[in-house]
């Protein structure tokens, strides 16, 4: 991996150049770069919502999770990078393949790899997915938020040049030159859509729901962001990663437009269904209070039949002596 610096400023918000080096520390001679740690950091983080909100609220074991995370960072890295090397038109050796320090990692394919263990996984526990994505899902925006900063301490993953107040410049040999600092964009669309859902989670109607919330939100922010960018991964002339987000944010609203009215029907027709019974038990009271402690099942079916078979039967005994006391 190769060191080097980048001079960065925003001139339009007062910060004036401070310069930002890739490498945060060495160790044995190894370099440890600032987007290894950033990276790292946002898995832990989102271990941790994750997990809290899995144990607490979908009723999963801590234990399980330990699990969830162990195969699906894995999978997400080699998702990761086995996207990134298939859409970019370089051409790779094996070794070169197998060098993530020199970079190279698209969040969808971490995603894909990361959602695909995940689906294992709760196969193999018997699990309930969409139940397992819900409480993972806010925790992977969280992490691609926090994600981004690694960006930034690359100097790379910014957009074209502008001139609005937020602008990033980028101070080199030939020149200052100010960007879109496109990095920021996402982190912050993600950090707002991550509190929104979050504050929305214990309201969710069905399993599924705030996953498909979080895919829907990313999608639409990425498709935008992604337009700006100048280092985007490009198949024929379309840029793969706004073409993902499109298609996540359509089919992420259908899907949540759908779910929710059949919910909403299903929740109307359980109303409906309530009232029918409730009218049904007024009748029965109407009818006999004999019948208004018995539950409506089979046996206290029996039971009330039972009932009144002994009560005809009392009243033909009844007859009986009294037709006994007349011919005496």
């Amino acid at each position: 991996m190769r060191s080097y610096s980048n001079t960065i400023s925003f001139p339009g918000l007062g910060i004036g150049e401070f310069t930002v080096n890739n490498v945060a520390f060495s160790v044995f001679g190894i370099d440890i770069a600032w987007y290894g740690i950033i990276i790292t950091a946002g898995m832990i983080v989102a271990f941790c919502y994750a997990s809290w909100r899995a144990v607490k609220y979908e009723k999963i074991k801590f234990d399980d999770m330990l699990d969830y995370a162990i195969w699906i960072i894995l999978c997400g890295v080699v998702g990761a990078r086995l996207y990134y090397v298939i859409m970019d038109d370089s051409h790779y050796t094996l070794k070169q393949i197998f060098a993530l320090r020199d970079g190279g990692l698209a969040i969808y394919g971490g995603l894909i790899g990361g959602a695909a263990a995940a689906f294992v996984v709760t196969k193999i526990k018997k699990l309930i997915f969409p139940s397992v994505a819900d409480a993972v899902m806010p925790g992977v925006m969280l992490a691609q938020s926090i994600g981004r900063w690694g960006n930034f301490m690359n100097g790379e993953a910014y957009g074209g040049l502008t001139n609005l107040p937020w602008r990033m410049a980028f101070t080199t040999d030939y020149g200052t030159f100010c960007v879109h600092p496109t990095f920021l964009y996402e982190s912050l669309w993600n950090l707002i859509g991550f509190i929104i859902i979050n504050l929305y989670y214990r309201k969710k109607k069905y399993n599924g729901e705030i996953a498909l919330m979080c895919v829907t939100w990313y999608g639409a922010g990425r498709m935008v962001i992604e337009g700006l960018r100048t280092d985007s991964l490009y198949l024929g002339g379309i840029r793969i990663s706004q073409l993902v987000a499109f298609i996540c944010f359509i089919s992420g609203s259908f899907l949540l437009i759908l779910l929710r009215a059949r919910q909403k029907k299903r929740g109307q027709s359980g109303i409906s269904g309530i009232s029918m019974a409730e009218a049904s038990e007024s009748d029965s009271l109407s009818a006999g209070e004999k019948s208004a402690a018995i539950p409506m099942t089979e046996n206290g079916i029996r039971t009330i039949l039972g009932r009144e078979d002994d009560e005809n039967a009392d009243e033909n005994t009844v007859g009986q002596n009294e037709d006994t006391d007349s011919e005496k």
